[in-house]
């Protein structure tokens, strides 16, 4: 029996580019989180930022031969930057000063859900089912899990602010996910991730320069210009490349799995690298957590194709 007849065209490849999303996604918290013992964050998100967005843009402009962005959009992604990459980005890397890379992950996992709540209380969603509520109940109960386990544990001064730095950053990425889904923009969406991420560079420069949280240049370490390097080319090229490899391959359901699997890396990954606190309890509570997003992911989706499915009255 010939098994490559019955796989389609690309999807091997689609499933391969898959594993390097997850895996790679998940390692840069960890990677991120070395970084910063030898320079202050927000001075290395942004200089990851300059060159996985000059890279974006040089690519779209000489290649693709892509136009400047107008006026109008220019504003859009200005606000977008500082959403997605200013605030998400550039919190979510303060963080990790003060919190474990594990659970700056989790945290991040949770926007599904602050998306749903967001959708309840500012635009009335109608759109909660029971399998909804039981996923942000599940998912509420497992971050309980690890929460409840990481307190008894000594943890370093900050351990508060950093928990605050990691959720405001994951509700920037909901606030900015909305705002995608909500607003329509005639302009490449990864030429305007590229934007996006220059832009923030820039922001997050004039923030780090002038509360003097920098160092010198010739003062970073070779080791962090090598996590910086990683960042960029795995984490912002080749991760992102894969991910748009996936998502053209795979079912949009599958595609995305790489959101449930990437906290688990980067779990693990920091237990073996950072020798992070990894037991049992803290990996059902990721689970449980993960689980209930899925749940809030599945219950959504499936709303929408009834609705779509609905004949016109």
């Amino acid at each position: 029996m010939n098994i490559r007849k019955n796989i389609p065209s690309g999807k091997a490849g689609g499933y391969i580019a898959l594993c390097i999303t997850s895996v790679v996604w998940g390692t840069t918290w960890v990677a991120s989180k070395i970084g910063i013992a030898g320079i202050p964050a927000l001075q290395m998100a942004y200089i990851r930022q300059f060159f996985g967005g000059i890279c974006f843009v040089l690519f779209f402009m000489l290649v693709k031969k892509l136009p400047l962005p107008t006026r109008k959009q220019f504003g859009w992604l200005f606000i977008m930057a500082m959403l997605m990459f200013v605030m998400a980005n550039g919190l979510s890397t303060w963080s990790l000063k003060y919190i474990p890379a594990g659970l700056s992950a989790l945290v991040g996992a949770l926007y599904p859900l602050s998306v749903v709540l967001i959708e309840m209380v500012f635009f009335k969603s109608k759109n909660m089912t029971l399998l909804t509520f039981a996923g942000l109940m599940l998912g509420i109960s497992g971050v309980g899990i690890v929460f409840y386990e990481n307190a008894f544990e000594h943890q370093p001064g900050g351990f508060i602010f950093g928990i605050t730095l990691s959720v405001i950053a994951m509700l920037s990425w909901s606030v900015g996910t909305l705002i995608i889904a909500k607003t329509k923009m005639d302009l490449n969406p990864y030429y305007a991730t590229g934007w996006q991420m220059l832009l923030s560079a820039f922001m997050l420069m004039i923030i780090a320069e002038s509360t003097g949280a920098t160092i010198p240049f010739h003062d970073i370490p070779l080791k962090v210009w090598l996590v910086i390097a990683y960042l960029v080319v795995a984490g912002s090229l080749i991760a992102f490349i894969a991910f748009i490899y996936s998502m053209k391959k795979l079912p949009p359901a599958i595609a995305s799995l790489y959101a449930y699997i990437n906290p688990l890396v980067a779990m693990i990954t920091a237990a073996i690298v950072l020798h992070e606190k990894l037991n049992t309890n803290i990996l059902w509570g990721a689970l449980v957590t993960l689980s209930g997003v899925f749940m809030v992911n599945y219950s959504l989706k499936r709303s929408q194709k009834e609705i779509i499915a609905e004949p016109e009255q």
